[in-house]
């Protein structure tokens, strides 16, 4: 939000060097699109999004995170223990191993707002999953408040973007249709 843009766009994608061994990465004049296993996916758009945030400029960015889409199989490259490990336990394992990540995430000195909406698809149960990811949100240190449709986040960009990383990778069935659709705002003159 700033006649600067080109250099905080810039900004945000030199973030993105370290990981384009282990991600394809594809920019146009609409997105970049970014496939690969979840570790180094989130890594990179949180790193994206905390190095823009880091100027004093109003940043938002707006990002769908899909796994195992029917029409679009995944590409081998995005496999995840994560994922095979989940389909073995409990919700409750669940939300008790997310809980352990956020609170291991790395500090980045970066505060940031996150809204979110998790779809579980295809699945008759999907409403327990999606209640199970709700109670791990609100026990996260990161949950700010729910809205209709969404749970919005605040803090740390560590822990904010570990806490949405953990809803994708653990609610949901493994080999399922998940997304994510998320808004991050950090420097807005509205929380002034």
């Amino acid at each position: 939000m700033t006649s600067d843009f080109v250099n905080v766009i810039t900004s945000g994608l030199a973030a993105l060097t370290p990981y384009k061994d282990n991600l394809r990465i594809e920019t146009d004049d609409m997105s970049t699109l970014m496939v690969g296993a979840p570790e180094p996916l989130f890594d990179a758009v949180r790193d994206l999004f905390a190095a823009s945030a880091r100027l004093p400029d109003h940043v938002t960015m707006h990002v769908t995170f899909s796994r195992g889409c029917p029409g679009e199989p995944d590409d081998p490259t995005c496999r995840c223990e994560t994922l095979t490990q989940a389909q073995d336990q409990s919700l409750e394992e669940r939300k008790g191993l997310s809980l352990e990540a956020v609170r291991a995430a790395p500090v980045l000195g970066v505060e940031i707002d996150i809204q979110f909406s998790l779809y579980v698809l295809g699945q008759d149960r999907h409403m327990d999953e999606i209640y199970g990811c709700i109670d791990f949100l609100k026990t996260s240190g990161t949950f700010l408040k729910s809205k209709n449709f969404c749970t919005r986040l605040r803090g740390d960009a560590g822990a904010v973007f570990e806490t949405v990383r953990q809803a994708f990778l653990r609610f949901g069935p493994a080999a399922g249709h998940v997304t994510i659709d998320l808004t991050a705002s950090a420097n807005s003159p509205s929380r002034r």
